[in-house]
């Protein structure tokens, strides 16, 4: 039997609707527009005109809309910004009031079965119930995006803690930006050309000149990187330190995204580097100077995808 669990999620959905919304949104993000169908969801950055990132998103489709999935703070960011433009355009765009859970699983095609989800071969996005969205995000984890009042069927347990599934966004090199970090990075800086989140074909769009100096100038110093250490209690970390040599530390990066398992004690970050960091780098936090932290390996390239 499967072991499947659900967990409710913090994240926010913008719908994006009318006649002009493909080509409006093409101009506005770094993804490919033309590329996202009813069965794929994209990775994609909304970045301001000088090309730091409002927000980073996964698009997908549904009915007649666009649904951008991001944090809190990146979905009102995104918003904000989409609709400033938006009235020069034939769209709507708003805040929905769907649900988002996370689904952790060890077997992912009885979870699907159990779910009533059919994924196309190759795709990692479905309709299910007429009026929800499921995005496989890899063969462990799904999001499900549904209305209120939506049940989950016998056999997948529901907790109210999401950390786990957090935890396992965060190993997978998943960015996601706090209030404190929008309009802060290029995207090449928290590693959306790995997830397939930038077009370098498509043409123009906001921030479009940064984006593409950062890959053709090799402007670009930094990247996301994951790390993981022991804490007695959650560090809330907003920075981490590297070590120099003996006693010294100095400024290593931000973090981004950060989870904590009370229950192993095991911390979880996101941190925005240098990128020439290597695994021998001893890092710490900053504020918790006690919190030793070791960098994980990234489960991507950061070449270009």
């Amino acid at each position: 039997m499967a072991q499947a669990n659900a967990y409710p999620l913090s994240l926010q959905l913008i719908s994006v609707s009318g006649a002009e919304k493909l080509s409006y949104l093409h101009g506005q993000v770094t993804q490919d527009l033309n590329l996202l169908t009813d069965d794929n969801f994209l990775w994609a950055g909304h970045c301001s005109p000088k090309g730091k990132l409002w927000a980073t998103l996964r698009l997908s489709q549904l009915d007649d809309q666009y649904l951008l999935l991001g944090s809190k703070a990146e979905t009102e960011a995104s918003c904000r910004e989409l609709k400033k433009y938006g009235v020069f355009a034939k769209v709507d765009i708003d805040i929905t009031h769907h649900q988002v859970i996370g689904v952790l699983t060890d077997e992912m095609t009885e979870t699907c079965e159990l779910l009533g989800l059919t994924f196309a071969q190759h795709a990692n996005a479905c309709t299910f119930d007429g009026k929800n969205k499921a995005l496989k995000l890899d063969d462990r984890r799904l999001i499900l995006i549904v209305e209120h009042g939506y049940a989950l069927p016998q056999g997948v347990a529901l907790h109210t803690d999401p950390t786990p599934f957090e935890a396992a966004s965060i190993l997978a090199g998943e960015p996601q930006l706090s209030e404190a970090s929008i309009d802060e990075y290029v995207p090449q800086m928290v590693n959306l050309q790995a997830l397939g989140a930038i077009s370098f074909k498509k043409g123009c769009y906001t921030g479009q000149e940064t984006v593409a100096r950062m890959r053709y100038l090799g402007k670009n110093k930094r990247a996301l990187y994951i790390v993981k250490g022991q804490a007695e209690a959650h560090p809330q970390e907003s920075e981490l330190e590297i070590q120099l040599d003996g006693e010294n530390w100095r400024r290593a990066g931000k973090v981004l995204h950060q989870a904590y398992d009370s229950v192993s004690q095991d911390y979880y970050a996101l941190a925005v580097m240098a990128n020439d960091l290597t695994e021998s780098s001893v890092l710490r936090a900053k504020t918790h100077p006690e919190v030793q932290l070791t960098l994980l390996p990234l489960p991507y390239s950061l070449e270009d995808n």
